[in-house]
C-alpha cells in the first residue's frame, strides 16, 4: 500500500467472481435436477465446486487482511458498514415469512376452517425440545460474547479456545436437536399453510446456523494462528454479529411460531 497516497484497499484481479458465479449456476441447475429427476450428481458437483472457490476467495481475503496489511482502519470502516447492510437485509428476508405468517395467524381463511394453527395438525409442544434449543442459542450467545471480550482484554489464549470451542458445540447440539425435532415431525412443508410456513422459517434459520457455526469455525482457526489482535478483530467481530441476529430471531421465532401456535 506505501505507492498509493490514499488509504483504500484497490482489490486485484481475481479469478473468484467469475468462477464463483459460474459454479452458483450448476448449484442452481442440480437443485432443478434433483427437484424434478431425484438426481443430485450436479448437485453434488455444484456444491463441491462452490466449496472449493468460497475457500480459496476467503484466503485471498486473509492473506490480504492479516499478512499484506490492506485493511485499514478506513477500509475497515467500509467492511463494518456493509456487514450492517448483510444483516439488515437478512431482517428484512426474516421479516417477509413473519409477514406471511401473520397475515395467516391473524385472520386465518375459511379454507383452514377459521382456525389457526389448521384442524388436524398436531403442532409442537414449546416446553419440549423448542425451549431446550432456546437455552442452548442463549447460552452460545453468553460464550461467544465472553470470548469477545477476552479478546478486547488482551487474551487470555485458553480462556478465548474454551469459551469459542463451547460456541461451537451448542451450535452444533441445536443443529441436532432441530433435526430431531424434525424427523419426530407429525405434519410435512405440504400440510396446509401452516406446514409451508413453519418448515421455511424454522428451515431457513436452521440453515443460518450452520452457515454461523462454519463462520465460527473460521473465526476459532484464525484465533489460534494469532490473526487477532485486542484492536483488530473484524473477522471475529463480524461473526459473533451474525450469531446474535440469529439468536434474536431464534426468539421471535420460539414466541410467535411455538408458544403462541400451541
Amino acid at each position: 500500500m506505501n505507492k498509493f497516497f490514499h488509504p483504500y484497499h484497490l482489490v486485484t484481479e481475481s479469478p473468484w467472481p467469475l468462477l464463483g458465479s459460474l459454479s452458483l449456476m450448476i448449484f442452481m441447475m442440480g437443485v432443478v435436477k434433483w427437484f424434478n429427476e431425484f438426481n443430485n450428481n450436479l448437485l453434488f458437483i455444484g456444491s463441491l465446486t462452490l466449496l472449493f472457490i468460497l475457500i480459496q476467495w476467503w484466503r485471498d481475503v486473509i492473506r490480504e487482511s492479516t499478512l499484506q496489511g490492506n485493511h485499514t482502519l478506513k477500509v475497515l470502516k467500509s467492511i463494518q458498514i456493509g456487514m450492517i447492510l448483510f444483516i439488515l437485509s437478512e431482517v428484512m428476508f426474516f421479516t417477509s415469512f413473519f409477514w406471511s405468517y401473520f397475515h395467516m395467524f391473524l385472520s386465518p381463511s375459511i379454507e383452514l376452517g377459521n382456525n389457526w394453527p389448521p384442524k388436524e395438525i398436531l403442532v409442537f409442544n414449546p416446553y419440549n425440545i423448542p425451549l431446550l434449543n432456546t437455552l442452548i442459542l442463549l447460552s452460545s450467545g453468553v460464550s461467544i460474547t465472553w470470548c469477545h471480550n477476552l479478546i478486547y482484554q488482551g487474551f487470555n489464549w485458553k480462556s478465548c479456545q474454551e469459551s469459542i470451542n463451547l460456541t461451537i458445540l451448542l451450535g452444533g447440539l441445536f443443529i441436532m436437536f432441530q433435526y430431531k425435532e424434525y424427523s419426530e415431525s407429525f405434519f410435512s412443508i405440504s400440510d396446509s399453510i401452516y406446514g409451508s410456513v413453519f418448515f421455511m422459517m424454522t428451515g431457513f434459520h436452521g440453515l443460518h446456523v450452520i452457515i454461523g457455526v462454519l463462520f465460527i469455525i473460521i473465526s476459532m482457526n484464525r484465533l489460534l494462528n494469532f490473526h487477532y489482535s485486542n484492536f483488530h478483530h473484524f473477522g471475529f467481530e463480524a461473526a459473533s454479529w451474525y450469531w446474535h441476529f440469529v439468536d434474536l430471531v431464534w426468539l421471535f421465532l420460539y414466541l410467535f411460531i411455538y408458544w403462541l401456535s400451541f
